[in-house]
């Protein structure tokens, strides 16, 4: 079984699952990047959570490397462009700990406006301060939510229940969807004219980083009071600190920052900042969420089964009507390349009849993994299949009917003059080559098959058996395709192994015989 490397404290109950499907846990935890570079070789998965960094070096260390699975959120630490690159899955567990980090939101907007930390740390050192820690009621003030995504929108639902006015900040919201939370939408800059607390919930992207920089904190109401525990970098540190030294933002609390783990900023020294230590997740009904979901992902990662969490995969979560058909998609695609070889400009994957109906994309995926991973030779997924594709200079085209087929759905994959279609065929959903070439065949998909193209002459049937026979290649079922006008031209065999270089030459010697090409 596997080797998954686990870097990052995660909840034993998801490792002890790992452990009982047969794999090998191996918890590192606190490893310099050198020292992950070192480790990664050998292991096909790699569980972290926020702090370790998945680097193209670490990538292209881990050369066996299937899946890197994040135990939570967000993937900032995560280089996507390059596991993508290099066929490796990036997965994360996206609902895991939307409900401790609301919580926790709400924990630090009610200690900004009470001043609970600062009022306990003082009578812990000997002062009773009533006076000093006066703070604000949170209703009928105004939070602006930045980012409508889970987490803000449990936010905004919870600050409701204390009596506040809701605005937000969310491109991607639609105004009906806003409306039905009891929220008004307004831009950004508006957002932060009116809001007395604003919350930030929002991916860190390029788009994102320095959103809230001293321009924009100068520009906001005077004695706002911030509160981030989304992602660090969103705000500008520095900029902040001079905003809440000067007076104009009355207070902010922090659960992240640029750079973590850290134990500097300028925001430590300030009294009316509260921090916290990234703890948005950390509850213990969190991390067991998060553990097991990864625990799933990384089964059905190193299954070679669809991930429904994988963020670098282009398909949704797979529909069962869909879901037998992807082994069948990938050993066409294994059977086309056998056919067709690197020979085509265009590959063209058509989906007929009930799969037609939902959504098909890893299908095509599954049928591109297989045929480029025969083709080339070189490790192929779903992650990374679509970029072979454009390096190879081939064209992908997806095509889907709903017309009735003679099976209740066939798929077909054609290109450089070649074509082959399956079928899952009966109760047992047995997968089975129904076309080829032009030709009608009826054969169940094996391993190690023969595709003869040949002139339709007595003879040829009996040339086949004898040659294999003679070289001890067992011949599992063949089956003869009839073309257009009813002729036997083409053979296909399955064999109990592969059919050596030197046989095939020999069939290929024969009389009558056009072609002959082993598959698999």
């Amino acid at each position: 079984m596997a080797r998954i490397l686990v870097t990052e404290k995660i909840a034993d109950p998801g490792l002890d699952r790992l452990r009982e499907a047969g794999h090998t846990v191996d918890i590192q935890v606190g490893l310099s990047p050198e020292e992950l570079i070192a480790t990664i070789p050998g292991a096909a998965a790699l569980i972290i959570r926020s702090s370790t960094q998945v680097t193209d070096e670490v990538l292209a260390a881990g050369t066996d490397l299937v899946m890197v699975g994040r135990a939570g959120i967000g993937l900032d630490n995560v280089d996507l462009e390059a596991a993508t690159r290099r066929g490796v899955m990036v997965v994360n567990a996206p609902q895991s700990n939307t409900l401790s980090a609301a919580e926790h939101t709400m924990a630090m907007l009610l200690a900004l406006a009470r001043n609970i930390p600062q009022a306990c740390a003082a009578l812990r050192q000997g002062r009773w301060e009533r006076s000093q820690w006066n703070g604000v009621e949170l209703a009928d003030k105004t939070l602006g939510v930045i980012g409508l995504g889970r987490i803000g929108t449990l936010v905004a639902q919870r600050a409701m229940a204390f009596g506040m006015r809701l605005v937000a900040y969310d491109p991607f919201l639609s105004v009906e969807r806003a409306r039905q939370l009891n929220v008004e939408l307004l831009d950004l800059d508006e957002l932060l004219q009116q809001a007395d607390f604003v919350t930030l919930h929002l991916a860190k992207t390029p788009e994102t980083i320095g959103m809230l920089d001293a321009k924009r904190l100068a520009a906001a109401r005077p004695g706002l009071r911030i509160v981030n525990v989304a992602r660090g970098g969103i705000i500008v540190e520095d900029d902040l600190a001079d905003a809440v030294r000067s007076g104009h933002v009355a207070g902010a609390a922090l659960d992240v920052f640029a750079s973590e783990p850290t134990t500097e900023s300028p925001l430590f020294d300030l009294d009316n900042v509260i921090v916290t230590p990234h703890l948005g997740a950390s509850t213990t009904e969190a991390q067991d969420k998060a553990g097991d979901v990864i625990a799933d992902m990384v089964l059905l990662a190193l299954a070679g089964d669809f991930v429904p969490f994988a963020v670098n995969v282009e398909a949704a979560e797979v529909p069962e009507t869909v879901r037998p058909y992807l082994g069948l998609a990938d050993d066409l695609g294994r059977i086309f390349a056998g056919l067709v070889g690197d020979n085509t400009p265009a590959l063209e994957i058509e989906m007929c009849g009930q799969i037609a109906e939902h959504d098909t994309r890893l299908l095509a995926l599954s049928a591109q993994k297989g045929f480029f991973g025969a083709v080339t030779g070189q490790p192929v997924s779903y992650v990374n299949a679509p970029q072979i594709a454009e390096q190879q200079g081939i064209e992908l085209r997806t095509v889907t009917c709903t017309d009735p087929v003679d099976y209740l759905s066939r798929i077909t994959l054609s290109g450089g003059g070649h074509s082959v279609s399956g079928a899952l065929v009966g109760l047992q959903h047995v997968p089975k080559v129904v076309g080829m070439d032009d030709h009608t065949v009826d054969i169940t998909v094996a391993s190690h098959m023969l595709v003869i193209h040949n002139r339709d002459v007595p003879g040829r049937i009996g040339f086949v058996g004898g040659v294999l026979g003679e070289a001890a290649v067992n011949i599992e079922d063949m089956n003869v395709g009839k073309n257009p006008s009813g002729e036997g031209s083409l053979m296909v065999v399955t064999t109990t192994q592969s059919t050596p270089p030197v046989v095939v030459e020999a069939l290929r010697k024969g009389e009558g015989i056009e072609s002959v090409r082993s598959v698999g």
